[in-house]
Protein backbone atom coordinates (compact mmCIF):
# COMPACT_ATOMS: atom_id res chain seq x y z
CA UNK A 1 0.00 0.00 0.00
CA UNK A 2 1.53 3.23 -1.20
CA UNK A 3 0.83 6.75 0.00
CA UNK A 4 1.23 6.11 4.01
CA UNK A 5 3.81 9.52 3.83
CA UNK A 6 3.35 13.42 3.92
CA UNK A 7 5.56 16.28 4.00
CA UNK A 8 8.76 16.72 2.01
CA UNK A 9 11.43 18.14 4.46
CA UNK A 10 9.40 17.52 7.43
CA UNK A 11 7.91 13.67 6.69
CA UNK A 12 6.13 11.65 8.51
CA UNK A 13 5.01 7.76 7.97
CA UNK A 14 1.79 6.28 10.08
CA UNK A 15 1.39 3.03 9.88
CA UNK A 16 -1.01 0.61 11.96
CA UNK A 17 -4.50 -0.52 12.01
CA UNK A 18 -8.07 0.56 14.34
CA UNK A 19 -7.94 -2.97 15.76
CA UNK A 20 -4.65 -3.87 15.45
CA UNK A 21 -2.31 -4.14 18.13
CA UNK A 22 -0.59 -0.77 18.10
CA UNK A 23 -0.39 2.55 15.60
CA UNK A 24 2.68 4.67 15.30
CA UNK A 25 4.67 6.71 12.98
CA UNK A 26 8.40 7.27 11.88
CA UNK A 27 9.35 11.19 11.36
CA UNK A 28 11.94 12.19 9.56
CA UNK A 29 13.32 16.02 8.93
CA UNK A 30 13.49 17.49 12.73
CA UNK A 31 16.24 19.60 13.56
CA UNK A 32 18.81 18.52 16.25
CA UNK A 33 19.01 19.68 20.13
CA UNK A 34 15.43 20.64 20.15
CA UNK A 35 14.14 19.89 23.79
CA UNK A 36 11.76 17.17 23.42
CA UNK A 37 9.87 14.92 25.89
CA UNK A 38 6.40 12.52 26.30
CA UNK A 39 5.45 15.99 28.22
CA UNK A 40 5.19 18.04 25.05
CA UNK A 41 3.01 15.43 22.91
CA UNK A 42 0.26 13.90 25.38
CA UNK A 43 -1.85 17.14 25.92
CA UNK A 44 -2.43 17.30 22.08
CA UNK A 45 -3.41 13.53 21.93
CA UNK A 46 -5.71 13.75 25.35
CA UNK A 47 -7.80 16.87 23.32
CA UNK A 48 -8.46 13.85 20.36
CA UNK A 49 -8.71 10.78 22.81
CA UNK A 50 -12.05 9.06 22.75
CA UNK A 51 -14.69 8.48 25.67
CA UNK A 52 -14.33 11.98 27.10
CA UNK A 53 -17.98 12.72 26.56
CA UNK A 54 -20.82 11.29 25.60
CA UNK A 55 -21.19 13.21 21.89
CA UNK A 56 -18.22 11.09 21.17
CA UNK A 57 -17.13 7.77 20.74
CA UNK A 58 -16.90 5.79 23.78
CA UNK A 59 -14.04 3.66 23.02
CA UNK A 60 -11.86 3.99 25.65
CA UNK A 61 -8.15 4.25 24.75
CA UNK A 62 -5.86 6.40 26.96
CA UNK A 63 -3.24 7.11 23.81
CA UNK A 64 -0.50 6.82 25.91
CA UNK A 65 2.49 7.92 23.23
CA UNK A 66 5.95 6.65 23.28
CA UNK A 67 9.56 7.86 21.97
CA UNK A 68 11.31 5.30 20.81
CA UNK A 69 13.91 6.39 18.85
CA UNK A 70 15.45 10.05 17.63
CA UNK A 71 15.24 11.85 21.52
CA UNK A 72 18.65 11.30 23.75
CA UNK A 73 18.54 12.88 26.91
CA UNK A 74 15.62 15.25 26.26
CA UNK A 75 16.93 16.75 22.79
CA UNK A 76 16.07 15.70 19.25
CA UNK A 77 18.99 14.26 17.66
CA UNK A 78 18.12 14.83 13.94
CA UNK A 79 17.68 10.98 14.08
CA UNK A 80 14.56 9.63 12.91
CA UNK A 81 11.47 9.81 15.60
CA UNK A 82 9.25 7.26 15.93
CA UNK A 83 6.00 7.07 18.15
CA UNK A 84 4.01 4.40 19.34
CA UNK A 85 0.45 3.95 20.76
CA UNK A 86 -0.89 0.89 22.07
CA UNK A 87 -4.66 -0.38 21.09
CA UNK A 88 -5.96 -0.95 24.58
CA UNK A 89 -9.86 -1.16 24.30
CA UNK A 90 -10.30 -2.71 20.76
CA UNK A 91 -13.69 -4.93 20.38
CA UNK A 92 -13.23 -6.54 17.06
CA UNK A 93 -16.24 -8.94 17.57
CA UNK A 94 -18.61 -6.28 16.84
CA UNK A 95 -17.28 -6.58 13.09
CA UNK A 96 -17.69 -10.17 12.98
CA UNK A 97 -21.15 -10.15 11.66
CA UNK A 98 -20.46 -7.78 8.67
CA UNK A 99 -17.07 -9.37 7.75
CA UNK A 100 -18.64 -10.01 4.05
CA UNK A 101 -20.38 -7.06 3.61
CA UNK A 102 -19.68 -3.58 2.55
CA UNK A 103 -20.91 -0.85 4.77
CA UNK A 104 -22.59 2.19 2.91
CA UNK A 105 -20.74 5.31 3.48
CA UNK A 106 -17.16 4.11 4.18
CA UNK A 107 -13.89 2.48 2.13
CA UNK A 108 -14.89 -1.17 2.18
CA UNK A 109 -15.80 -1.59 -1.34
CA UNK A 110 -12.97 0.65 -2.26
CA UNK A 111 -10.63 -1.56 -0.56
CA UNK A 112 -11.79 -4.33 -1.95
CA UNK A 113 -12.03 -3.57 -5.21
CA UNK A 114 -8.09 -2.09 -5.62
CA UNK A 115 -6.26 -4.45 -2.63
CA UNK A 116 -8.84 -7.49 -3.16
CA UNK A 117 -8.12 -8.29 0.78
CA UNK A 118 -9.17 -5.58 3.46
CA UNK A 119 -9.04 -5.56 7.52
CA UNK A 120 -12.95 -5.27 8.08
CA UNK A 121 -11.97 -4.53 11.93
CA UNK A 122 -13.58 -0.84 12.21
CA UNK A 123 -12.19 -0.22 8.86
CA UNK A 124 -8.61 -1.13 9.66
CA UNK A 125 -5.81 1.35 7.78
CA UNK A 126 -8.84 3.77 6.63
CA UNK A 127 -9.78 4.29 10.37
CA UNK A 128 -10.01 7.73 11.96
CA UNK A 129 -8.59 5.68 14.41
CA UNK A 130 -5.00 6.68 12.38
CA UNK A 131 -5.36 10.68 13.41
CA UNK A 132 -3.98 9.65 17.17
CA UNK A 133 -0.65 9.86 14.92
CA UNK A 134 -1.73 12.85 13.29
CA UNK A 135 -2.06 14.45 16.34
CA UNK A 136 1.08 13.24 18.00
CA UNK A 137 3.18 14.38 14.67
CA UNK A 138 1.25 17.79 14.91
CA UNK A 139 2.46 18.31 18.60
CA UNK A 140 6.41 17.82 17.65
CA UNK A 141 6.27 20.06 14.22
CA UNK A 142 4.27 22.83 16.70
CA UNK A 143 7.34 22.60 19.12
CA UNK A 144 9.99 22.95 16.07
CA UNK A 145 8.36 25.79 14.22
CA UNK A 146 8.39 27.61 17.74
CA UNK A 147 11.96 26.58 17.88
CA UNK A 148 13.03 27.63 13.97
CA UNK A 149 10.99 31.14 14.46
CA UNK A 150 12.03 31.95 17.82
CA UNK A 151 8.34 33.19 18.72
CA UNK A 152 5.20 32.22 19.70
CA UNK A 153 2.74 30.38 17.05
CA UNK A 154 -0.63 30.65 17.29
CA UNK A 155 -2.72 27.80 15.09
CA UNK A 156 -5.97 26.82 16.76
CA UNK A 157 -9.10 25.21 15.74
CA UNK A 158 -12.93 25.50 16.42
CA UNK A 159 -16.21 23.91 15.57
CA UNK A 160 -18.35 26.98 14.03
CA UNK A 161 -21.30 24.58 13.00
CA UNK A 162 -22.99 21.37 13.47
CA UNK A 163 -26.06 20.04 11.47
CA UNK A 164 -27.57 23.26 10.51
CA UNK A 165 -26.76 25.23 14.20
CA UNK A 166 -24.08 27.62 13.48
CA UNK A 167 -22.28 29.58 15.79
CA UNK A 168 -22.59 33.51 16.24
CA UNK A 169 -19.30 34.50 14.85
CA UNK A 170 -19.67 38.09 17.50
CA UNK A 171 -19.18 35.49 20.42
CA UNK A 172 -16.02 34.40 19.13
CA UNK A 173 -13.91 33.05 22.13
CA UNK A 174 -10.68 31.74 21.69
CA UNK A 175 -10.77 30.99 25.70
CA UNK A 176 -14.13 28.93 25.25
CA UNK A 177 -13.04 26.32 22.95
CA UNK A 178 -10.81 23.83 25.38
CA UNK A 179 -13.75 24.78 28.07
CA UNK A 180 -16.48 22.53 26.35
CA UNK A 181 -17.35 19.18 24.98
CA UNK A 182 -17.36 21.02 21.43
CA UNK A 183 -14.42 22.94 20.88
CA UNK A 184 -16.87 25.85 20.28
CA UNK A 185 -15.23 29.45 20.50
CA UNK A 186 -19.29 30.43 21.00
CA UNK A 187 -20.32 28.94 24.45
CA UNK A 188 -23.43 30.44 23.70
CA UNK A 189 -24.75 27.24 21.42
CA UNK A 190 -23.14 25.00 23.35
CA UNK A 191 -26.95 23.85 24.89
CA UNK A 192 -28.42 23.63 21.84
CA UNK A 193 -25.56 21.35 19.83
CA UNK A 194 -25.81 19.52 23.28
CA UNK A 195 -29.68 19.05 22.99
CA UNK A 196 -28.88 18.23 18.71
CA UNK A 197 -26.47 15.73 19.56
CA UNK A 198 -28.77 14.42 22.35
CA UNK A 199 -31.55 13.44 19.78
CA UNK A 200 -29.56 12.54 17.13
CA UNK A 201 -27.66 9.40 19.13
CA UNK A 202 -31.20 8.85 20.41
CA UNK A 203 -32.72 8.28 16.71
CA UNK A 204 -29.29 6.10 15.70
CA UNK A 205 -28.22 9.15 13.13
CA UNK A 206 -25.54 11.20 12.94
CA UNK A 207 -24.63 15.10 11.52
CA UNK A 208 -21.75 16.73 10.17
CA UNK A 209 -19.39 19.59 11.01
CA UNK A 210 -17.49 22.79 10.19
CA UNK A 211 -14.16 23.12 11.84
CA UNK A 212 -12.42 26.20 11.25
CA UNK A 213 -8.69 26.98 11.81
CA UNK A 214 -6.47 29.60 12.14
CA UNK A 215 -2.83 30.09 11.78
CA UNK A 216 -1.02 33.51 13.45
CA UNK A 217 2.41 34.28 13.33
CA UNK A 218 3.51 32.98 10.39
CA UNK A 219 5.80 35.01 7.68
CA UNK A 220 5.43 35.96 4.46
CA UNK A 221 6.90 34.06 1.14
CA UNK A 222 5.57 30.12 2.35
CA UNK A 223 4.75 28.14 -0.50
CA UNK A 224 5.58 28.26 -4.15
CA UNK A 225 3.67 29.87 -6.82
CA UNK A 226 2.42 27.08 -9.07
CA UNK A 227 2.12 23.14 -8.10
CA UNK A 228 3.17 23.65 -4.46
CA UNK A 229 1.03 26.36 -3.41
CA UNK A 230 0.83 26.97 0.22
CA UNK A 231 -3.09 26.58 -0.08
CA UNK A 232 -2.85 23.53 -2.73
CA UNK A 233 -1.17 21.31 -0.15
CA UNK A 234 -3.38 22.79 2.94
CA UNK A 235 -6.01 21.21 0.76
CA UNK A 236 -4.41 18.24 0.68
CA UNK A 237 -3.59 17.93 3.77
CA UNK A 238 -7.17 18.33 5.20
CA UNK A 239 -8.58 16.26 2.42
CA UNK A 240 -6.52 13.32 3.67
CA UNK A 241 -7.87 13.60 7.36
CA UNK A 242 -11.30 10.78 6.97
CA UNK A 243 -14.79 12.06 6.86
CA UNK A 244 -14.04 15.27 5.09
CA UNK A 245 -15.66 16.08 2.25
CA UNK A 246 -14.95 20.04 1.70
CA UNK A 247 -12.34 23.17 2.24
CA UNK A 248 -12.63 26.25 1.42
CA UNK A 249 -9.33 28.80 1.90
CA UNK A 250 -10.42 32.94 3.66
CA UNK A 251 -13.63 33.70 2.09
CA UNK A 252 -13.57 30.28 0.23
CA UNK A 253 -17.03 29.82 -2.31
CA UNK A 254 -18.88 32.90 -0.31
CA UNK A 255 -16.31 34.73 -2.76
CA UNK A 256 -18.82 33.56 -5.92
CA UNK A 257 -21.18 36.04 -4.50
CA UNK A 258 -19.12 39.24 -3.83
CA UNK A 259 -17.70 41.63 -6.21
CA UNK A 260 -14.37 42.29 -7.34
CA UNK A 261 -13.66 45.45 -5.23
CA UNK A 262 -15.21 44.08 -2.36
CA UNK A 263 -13.41 40.83 -2.43
CA UNK A 264 -9.66 42.18 -3.04
CA UNK A 265 -7.51 43.05 0.18
CA UNK A 266 -5.86 46.51 -0.10
CA UNK A 267 -2.58 47.10 0.65
CA UNK A 268 -1.49 49.69 2.56
CA UNK A 269 1.31 51.19 5.02
CA UNK A 270 0.95 51.60 8.85
CA UNK A 271 2.29 55.14 10.49
CA UNK A 272 5.19 52.51 10.89
CA UNK A 273 5.63 51.76 7.45
CA UNK A 274 4.72 48.92 8.07
CA UNK A 275 2.61 46.60 5.50
CA UNK A 276 -1.12 46.01 6.16
CA UNK A 277 -3.80 44.66 4.43
CA UNK A 278 -7.36 46.13 4.83
CA UNK A 279 -9.17 43.18 4.71
CA UNK A 280 -8.34 39.11 4.68
CA UNK A 281 -10.49 37.64 1.98
CA UNK A 282 -7.45 35.62 0.92
CA UNK A 283 -6.99 34.03 4.30
CA UNK A 284 -3.58 35.09 4.07
CA UNK A 285 -2.39 33.34 0.98
CA UNK A 286 -2.12 34.75 -2.55
CA UNK A 287 -0.76 32.86 -6.07
CA UNK A 288 0.15 30.28 -3.73
CA UNK A 289 2.52 31.79 -0.98
CA UNK A 290 1.69 33.03 2.28
CA UNK A 291 1.30 37.12 2.94
CA UNK A 292 1.84 37.22 6.60
CA UNK A 293 -1.89 37.97 7.64
CA UNK A 294 -3.74 35.10 9.39
CA UNK A 295 -3.58 31.83 7.28
CA UNK A 296 -7.41 30.87 7.30
CA UNK A 297 -9.70 27.33 6.64
CA UNK A 298 -12.61 25.89 7.05
CA UNK A 299 -12.86 22.12 7.15
CA UNK A 300 -16.17 20.25 6.21
CA UNK A 301 -16.60 16.81 7.75
CA UNK A 302 -19.41 15.04 6.49
CA UNK A 303 -21.93 12.55 9.09
CA UNK A 304 -20.67 9.87 10.44
CA UNK A 305 -21.34 6.32 8.29
CA UNK A 306 -21.79 4.46 10.75
CA UNK A 307 -25.07 3.67 11.76
CA UNK A 308 -27.00 1.59 13.96
CA UNK A 309 -29.92 1.44 11.67
CA UNK A 310 -30.82 -0.97 8.80
CA UNK A 311 -29.19 0.08 5.24
CA UNK A 312 -29.13 -1.85 1.76
CA UNK A 313 -25.95 -2.98 0.50
CA UNK A 314 -24.27 -5.61 -1.16
CA UNK A 315 -21.77 -8.82 0.08
CA UNK A 316 -17.95 -9.08 -1.15
CA UNK A 317 -20.13 -12.08 -3.38
CA UNK A 318 -21.99 -9.46 -4.86
CA UNK A 319 -25.24 -10.26 -2.97
CA UNK A 320 -27.80 -7.70 -2.03
CA UNK A 321 -28.28 -7.57 1.22
CA UNK A 322 -29.28 -5.23 4.82
CA UNK A 323 -26.93 -3.92 7.37
CA UNK A 324 -26.76 -3.08 10.65
CA UNK A 325 -23.20 -1.33 12.23
CA UNK A 326 -22.73 -2.15 15.80
CA UNK A 327 -19.99 -0.89 17.71
CA UNK A 328 -18.84 2.45 19.62
CA UNK A 329 -19.06 5.57 17.15
CA UNK A 330 -19.21 8.97 16.90
CA UNK A 331 -22.33 10.92 16.28
CA UNK A 332 -20.65 13.80 15.18
CA UNK A 333 -17.19 12.70 13.94
CA UNK A 334 -16.10 16.73 13.17
CA UNK A 335 -16.01 17.39 16.94
CA UNK A 336 -13.04 15.15 17.37
CA UNK A 337 -11.58 16.44 13.84
CA UNK A 338 -11.05 20.11 15.66
CA UNK A 339 -7.27 18.77 16.82
CA UNK A 340 -6.67 16.90 13.59
CA UNK A 341 -7.33 19.78 11.79
CA UNK A 342 -4.56 22.08 14.38
CA UNK A 343 -2.26 19.15 13.58
CA UNK A 344 -1.86 19.10 9.72
CA UNK A 345 -1.81 22.66 9.53
CA UNK A 346 1.04 23.40 12.04
CA UNK A 347 2.42 19.99 9.90
CA UNK A 348 2.05 21.89 6.41
CA UNK A 349 3.05 25.26 7.49
CA UNK A 350 6.34 24.00 9.36
CA UNK A 351 7.09 22.01 6.19
CA UNK A 352 7.30 25.14 4.29
CA UNK A 353 8.86 26.86 6.43
CA UNK A 354 11.71 24.47 6.15
CA UNK A 355 11.33 24.64 2.58
CA UNK A 356 11.27 28.40 2.20
CA UNK A 357 14.27 28.49 4.46
CA UNK A 358 16.51 26.18 2.11
CA UNK A 359 15.69 27.89 -1.02
CA UNK A 360 15.92 31.46 -0.47
CA UNK A 361 16.56 32.24 3.78
CA UNK A 362 20.03 30.47 3.11
CA UNK A 363 20.68 32.11 0.18
CA UNK A 364 20.98 35.13 1.47
CA UNK A 365 24.20 34.34 3.38
CA UNK A 366 25.98 32.46 0.49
Amino acid sequence: MSGNCFGTLFRYMSWGESHGDAIGCVIDGVPPRIALGVDDIQPFLDRRRPGQSRHTSQRQEPDIVKILSGVFEGQTTGAPISLIIENKDTRSKDYSDIKDKYRPGHADFTYDKKYGFRDYRGGGRSSARETAMRVAVGAIAHKVLEHELQTSVFIKAAVTQIGNLKINADNWDWNEVYSNDFFSPDINIVDAWTDLLDKTRKNNSSVGAIVEVVAKGLPAGLGAPVYDKLDADIAKAMMSIPAVKGIEIGNGFDSVETAGEDNVDEIRLDENGNIIFSTNNAGGILGGISTGQDIMARVAFKPTSSLPQAKKTITNNNQETEIITKGRHDPCVGIRGVPVVEAMMTITLLDHWLRHKVQCLLCEYS
